[in-house]
């Protein structure tokens, strides 16, 4: 497996764990809520400029996208 590809996912996998705790969720409920909500999908979209901001920033971006798709943790 390429590394940028392994790079994504070891990202992906920290922004969901820090999302989770952030609004109290368990991984497992966390990854469905941002998956529902096409977070997955803007995860990878906007990888490149996105593992250049701290975690902290990309739970409320992450948070902020996926409560204009409708969901509605903010």
């Amino acid at each position: 497996m390429p590394q940028l590809t392994i790079d994504k996912i070891e990202y992906t996998i920290m922004l969901v764990k820090l999302f989770a705790s952030h609004y109290h969720l368990t991984p497992v409920q966390a990854y469905r809520y941002i998956s529902r909500y096409d977070g997955v999908g803007f995860i990878e979209r906007n990888y490149g400029v996105m593992h250049t901001l701290s975690f902290q920033e990309m739970v409320q971006g992450l948070s902020d996208y996926c409560h204009r798709k409708g969901g509605l943790l903010i």
